[in-house]
C-alpha cells in the first residue's frame, strides 16, 4: 500500500456559530424569461424564473468560522476556508484517459496524468495538431477550470504497454511486441482481445510477453501506476484555499464477450494498492471488491468506492446482481452488502452516450420518453454487425462479420458485442429500469442491490479532462482530430455518433477529498451532459408548498427532508403524500442556454409485480416555442434562469417501493456536428449532416434518486 502520515483533524460542528449569509428569490414555475445573467451562480441556491428578479441571481451560501471546522480530515492537510453549511455544487470529471492507457496510445496520444491534471486546473497543454513525427504541436486549454478530476487509466496493460514501447524492455525486439508496434490501432485490439473471454470465464494475459506467472507485466507495471499516484498528489491543494481536488484512480476494464464491464476504482486518499487490481486478478465485481478490501483492511485511512460506465453497452452484464455467481440468498445479501458499500453511484452520460433510458422495453411499462433519445447510441431494432476477435500466439484472428438486429434480452439472458453496438439489450443497462430491478431484489432479499446514484463524465482519451463544450470540441479518442475525422460514422462510441461527455457533480461542504468522497457515498451527486447546470432535489412528508418562495427553501429542505441521494422513510400515517422540492439554476458560463422544463421520474414496482415509470413536468414545458437554426446554427425562442416547483406523488402508494429523480432539461441547442457541418463548404458536408439528431441536442442535468421503502 501506499501510506501517508495520516492525521485526523477531529473538531465538531458548532451550528450556533453558523453565519447566514443567503439571498433567497422566489419561484414562479410559470413565467418565462429570455434574460441572461452575468452573475456568478456558482454557488447559488436561489431558484428563480421571474425576470424581475435577476439582479439578485448572485448568492452566497451559507459558511462557517473555521474555527469550528467539522470536516473530519483523512490525512494532513490545513482545513478549507471555503466550508459551507448547506453545501456547494463542485464540478469534476472522474473519467479521464491519458497516453498511460493502451488504447490512447494507440492514437499517438502523449499526453500524461501529470498533464492531464494541469489542464483540468485551466491551464494549457501541448496538444493537436501532431507532426510527422507524431509530436504535438498545438495547445488546449479549458475555459473553466474544474474543481476535482481523477486520471484513470486502464489497470490492465499498464505493464504489458510499457514492455512493449520502452526500448530498454526485455521484450520490446520479441514476437508479440514487434507486431504490437506495426500496426497501432491493431496492437490495441491484440491486448483487448485478452480481456473479452465470454462472461465469466477467467481472462489470461499474454504467456509469451508476461511470462507464465505474469511477473514480467506486473512488474513492468510498477513505474506507470507511480507515475498515476505521484501526479494526483502534485496537483492536491492541501492548502486552506482548497482550489483543486486530486484522487488517485484507475479504471478496471473488463470486456467478456467484447461487451462493456468496466468500472473506475476511486480512492479517498492517497492510500492506494501498490498495483491496481485488474480484470485479470478480479474477473468478477465481487471478487474487485474482495480484493480491494484486503488491500484497505491493513492500510491506516484506506477507503474506495467504484463507479460503473457506460452501460448501455454491457448487454446485461455490469449492472445486474449476482452475474457469474451462484444465486444463493446467503450469497445474494453478502453482494447486495458489498455493493452498497462501495458501489453507490453510476455514471449515466459520457462520450460513448447516455446510459438513462431507452425506449421499448417490453419488461418495463412506462410511455415513450423522447428525451431517452438524447445521445442515445443503443435502440431496439437497429441492425449492426460486429465481428469477434482471438489473440492466438502472436496473431489477432477476426471471425466473419455477424450482422443482427438488436432485441431485447430475456430474464437471465447475457448478450455479447455490446461494445461495438451488437447483442441483445438488457433492462439493466439503463439506470431507469436498472433501479427498478434494485426495488425488486429489495422486496426479495431485504436490501437493494442497485442502489446506485449519479454522475457523468467524459471518458476522454486525449488527457483533456472536462472538454465538454459543443463549440469548442476537438475528440475524444484517436482518430478524431479533425472535423472530417469527426464527421465519419466511426465506431460506435467515436465519429459523428460520439459526444463530448458530462461532468460529474457533487454537492459537498468544501473542495477537499473527504467532503467529496463523502458527498459520493451518501450519493448527494449529479450529472450533466456538459453544462454546469444547478439541480438541487429534496423530497419529504412536511414540505412546503411554497417553499419555492421561502428565503430560507435550502435549510427547508434539509430540514424537513431529504436530499438527492437519500432514503425516505414511511410515514406512520399512511394517508400522507410525499413531496419533492425541485429547483434547478442554468449554467452561467458558456453559450448559457435557457433552462426549459424540469422533470420528476418515478419508477416502481406496482402490487402485481410489473415494472412501472413516469415522467412528470413539474416546472416549464416542452411546447415553450425554442429551437435551433440549423442554417447558422443559432438559437431562437425564450426559456428560464432558473425553475422550482414542489411535487406531491398523489398517485401514492405507501406499500409500494419507488424512487424518483430530477431531470432538468435545456432548450434546443446546436450539437458539435452541427457547428463542425457548418465549418465545411455545402457539398463536402457528409450526409449526416441533414440528419435531425446530429444537428441539435437538448443538454440536461440528472440527479440520484431519492428512495421509498415500505414499512
Amino acid at each position: 500500500m501506499q501510506n501517508s502520515s495520516a492525521k485526523l483533524v477531529s473538531t465538531k460542528a458548532v451550528l450556533g456559530l453558523i453565519i447566514l449569509l443567503v439571498t433567497l428569490v422566489g419561484c414562479d414555475s410559470n413565467n418565462e424569461d429570455s434574460g441572461n445573467s452575468d452573475d456568478d451562480i456558482s454557488n447559488s441556491s436561489t431558484y428563480s424564473n421571474d425576470a424581475d428578479s435577476s439582479s439578485n441571481r448572485s448568492i452566497t451560501t451559507q459558511s462557517t468560522d473555521t474555527t469550528s471546522h467539522p470536516i473530519e480530515y483523512s490525512e494532513d492537510r490545513a482545513a478549507c476556508s471555503d466550508y459551507v453549511a448547506v453545501r456547494k455544487p463542485l464540478f469534476g470529471d472522474l473519467h479521464v484517459h491519458t497516453g498511460l492507457s493502451f488504447d490512447a496510445v494507440a492514437g499517438r496520444i502523449n499526453t500524461m496524468p501529470e498533464d492531464a491534471y494541469d489542464f483540468a486546473r485551466g491551464m494549457p497543454i501541448a496538444s493537436f495538431p501532431q507532426n510527422e513525427n507524431g509530436d504535438a504541436i498545438g495547445t488546449a486549454q479549458l475555459e473553466r477550470a474544474l474543481d476535482f478530476m481523477s486520471v484513470t487509466d486502464h489497470a490492465e496493460f499498464l505493464g504489458e504497454r510499457a514492455l512493449c514501447i520502452n526500448t530498454e524492455s526485455s521484450e520490446y525486439d520479441g514476437e508479440f511486441c514487434t507486431k504490437y508496434r506495426e500496426i497501432e490501432f491493431r496492437g490495441s485490439k491484440m491486448l483487448a482481445s485478452t480481456i473479452g473471454a465470454v462472461f465469466p470465464d477467467i481472462p489470461q494475459r499474454v504467456g509469451m510477453l508476461c511470462g507464465a506467472d505474469n511477473s514480467r507485466c506486473l512488474e513492468a507495471a510498477v513505474k506507470p501506476w507511480q507515475r498515476t499516484l505521484d501526479a494526483a498528489e502534485a496537483a492536491y491543494d492541501r492548502s486552506e484555499e482548497c482550489t483543486f481536488t486530486s484522487f488517485v484512480g484507475y479504471e478496471y476494464s473488463g470486456s467478456p464477450g467484447q461487451s462493456n464491464y468496466h468500472r473506475n476504482v476511486i480512492f479517498r486518499n492517497d492510500n492506494a494498492p501498490d498495483l491496481p487490481i485488474s480484470f485479470y486478478e478480479a474477473p468478477l465485481d465481487h471478487m474487485l471488491w474482495d480484493q480491494l478490501d484486503g488491500q484497505c483492511d491493513t492500510a491506516e485511512n484506506c477507503d474506495y468506492l467504484t463507479i460503473p460506465h457506460n452501460t448501455n453497452m454491457s448487454n446485461g452484464k455490469l449492472l445486474t446482481p449476482y452475474a457469474g455467481m451462484e444465486a444463493t440468498n446467503e450469497n445474494k445479501v453478502r453482494y447486495a452488502q458489498s455493493r452498497l458499500k462501495r458501489e453507490p453511484l453510476m455514471e449515466v452520460f459520457q462520450h460513448k452516450g447516455a446510459s438513462e433510458c431507452v425506449n421499448g422495453l417490453t419488461s418495463v411499462l412506462g410511455a415513450v420518453d423522447e428525451l431517452c433519445e438524447v445521445e442515445q447510441v443503443r435502440v431496439l431494432g437497429q441492425t449492426t454487425t460486429a465481428r469477434h476477435f482471438e489473440l492466438k500466439g502472436a496473431d489477432l484472428h477476426m471471425d466473419d462479420p455477424v450482422t443482427e438486429v438488436t432485441k431485447e434480452c430475456k430474464d437471465g439472458e447475457f448478450g455479447h458485442f455490446g461494445m461495438f453496438g451488437g447483442g441483445c439489450i438488457s433492462r439493466n443497462d439503463f439506470v431507469r429500469s436498472a433501479l427498478i430491478t434494485g426495488l425488486e431484489e429489495q422486496q426479495d432479499i431485504g436490501l437493494n442491490p442497485v442502489k446506485l446514484g449519479i454522475i457523468a463524465s467524459t471518458d476522454g482519451h486525449y488527457g483533456t479532462p472536462g472538454n465538454v463544450a459543443e463549440d469548442k470540441w476537438s475528440g475524444s479518442v484517436s482518430g478524431e482530430m479533425t472535423v472530417e475525422q469527426r464527421l465519419k460514422p466511426g465506431m460506435l462510441p467515436s465519429g459523428i455518433r460520439g459526444n463530448p461527455g458530462g461532468l460529474a457533480g457533487v454537492w459537498a461542504e468544501e473542495n477537499s477529498r473527504d467532503a467529496i468522497f463523502n458527498a459520493m457515498l451518501r450519493r448527494e451527486t449529479f450529472g450533466t451532459s456538459g453544462p454546469r447546470i444547478l439541480p438541487r432535489f429534496f423530497g419529504g412528508w412536511e414540505l412546503d408548498s411554497n417553499s419555492c418562495s421561502r428565503k430560507d427553501m435550502i435549510e427547508h429542505g434539509y430540514e424537513k427532508g431529504i436530499p438527492m441521494g437519500g432514503d425516505l422513510v414511511a410515514h406512520s400515517d399512511s394517508d400522507m403524500k410525499p413531496s419533492f422540492l425541485l429547483a434547478a439554476n442554468r449554467d452561467s458560463g458558456g453559450q448559457e442556454t435557457p433552462l426549459q422544463q424540469l422533470q420528476i421520474i418515478k419508477g416502481w414496482v406496482d402490487t402485481e409485480g410489473k415494472r412501472r415509470f413516469e415522467v412528470h413536468t413539474v416546472a416549464g414545458s416542452s411546447d415553450n416555442g425554442a429551437g435551433v437554426n440549423v442554417t447558422n446554427g443559432e438559437r431562437f425562442g425564450s426559456g428560464h434562469d432558473s425553475l422550482c416547483a414542489v411535487f406531491t406523488d398523489d398517485d401514492f402508494d405507501p406499500d409500494v417501493p419507488s424512487y424518483y429523480y430530477l431531470r432538468a432539461v435545456e432548450n434546443p441547442s446546436p450539437r458539435w456536428s452541427l457547428l463542425d457541418c457548418l465549418k465545411l463548404e455545402t457539398d463536402a458536408r457528409p450526409a449526416a449532416c441533414e440528419e435531425p439528431k446530429r444537428q441539435v441536442i437538448q443538454e440536461m442535468a440528472w440527479t440520484s434518486p431519492i428512495w421509498y421503502t415500505p414499512k
